[in-house]
């Protein structure tokens, strides 16, 4: 018998359209013969789900239901795709684990830390073999910019604590420009990350676990023409070269391949989430940039490139995927 899947996508922030996204990829590559997929949309104005021979059937909260043709549909587990709030901070985890629904990511608590920046740097710190830049976190209404300048070095990079995308980061290279970098992510969030840049390769990887083993996916090289790997350059066609598997050495391989390993445990993850790491030039040491604990799943994120370039087929990753978390 079929399990029933909602898909839920959309949200609350600017991500929603990259949701939206992500969610096409997964509803065109799970394997219909095992689940029935039910796409739901979440916006400000409400929860719907919008069948393509009906009008929009809202969502009945107080059990994650819906009713279709006099049917009452109840769900065996939810494939979280939203990006940012409310999916990727806790905010629905919480919801389903008091509805008592399994769902395909990361707990309430791991969502939640994950997605502050500078609580996530805390916790990984002291892993084998990681290393973290230098960094100081703001609050909004009670910083010194004079702390800033005297204990962290130029060049340095200003973001928004929570969030992804890189909606609001900047590269700072003189401290003029630290105030309008300041405002500009704390535009966006009320905590804000500054931390010292690191020279070095860019990276990002995807890890999951199936049948209780944690699986490391093929790693891929980001370079840019862009100052830094901003939002234009994740999503303008060309503004980035994106390499995978990207070129590490058999010692370089097992090295990342034990740290993210460790993060995926030390975090206590489920499901699928992807890791941004530096190899610095000339020591060729691994510092973590940050964990996305639903990364984009478009037909050109860096999770579906890298399931082909291990020879897997997308239906089967995110059967594996469901049978894992569902």
């Amino acid at each position: 018998m079929k399990k029933n899947i909602a898909l839920l996508t959309g949200g609350t922030t600017g991500e929603w359209i990259v949701s939206v996204k992500s969610a096409a990829t997964i509803a065109q590559n799970i394997d219909t013969d095992k689940y029935e997929v039910y796409k739901i949309m979440l916006t400000e104005t409400g929860w719907f789900y919008e069948p393509a021979d009906s009008v929009k059937i809202e969502v009945d909260k107080n059990d994650f239901s819906i009713t279709v043709k006099g049917k009452k549909i109840v769900f065996d587990g939810v494939f979280i795709v939203i990006h940012g709030s409310p999916g990727e901070d806790g905010k629905l985890q919480g919801y389903f684990d008091m509805l008592g629904i399994p769902y395909t990511t990361c707990n309430a608590l791991t969502s939640a830390i994950t997605m502050n920046k500078g609580y996530t740097k805390a916790v990984v710190d002291g892993i084998k073999n990681l290393n973290v830049a230098k960094s100081l976190q703001l609050f909004k209404e009670e910083y010194n910019i004079a702390d800033v300048k005297n204990q962290l070095k130029l060049p340095l990079f200003v973001k928004p604590n929570n969030g992804g995308s890189s909606i609001g980061m900047s590269k700072v290279k003189s401290f003029e420009e630290l105030q309008s970098a300041l405002d500009k992510a704390f535009n966006e969030d009320t905590q804000v990350l500054v931390e010292e840049f690191v020279e070095g390769r860019e990276f990002s990887i995807g890890v999951f676990k199936s049948k209780g083993e944690i699986i490391v996916l093929p790693t891929t090289e980001v370079k840019t023409t862009n100052e830094f790997f901003d939002f234009d350059a994740k999503y303008t066609p060309g503004a980035t070269e994106e390499i995978t598997p990207g070129y590490m050495t058999d010692e370089e391989k097992s090295r990342v391949e034990q740290v993210v390993t460790a993060v995926y445990q030390k975090l206590n993850c489920r499901g699928i989430v992807r890791i941004d790491y530096f190899l610095e030039h000339g020591t060729g040491n691994f510092y973590f940039i940050e964990i996305n604990t639903i990364p984009g799943q478009t037909a050109t994120s860096f999770i579906p490139q890298q399931v082909a370039a291990m020879g897997m087929k997308l239906q089967d990753f995110y059967t594996q995927v469901l049978e894992e978390t569902i």
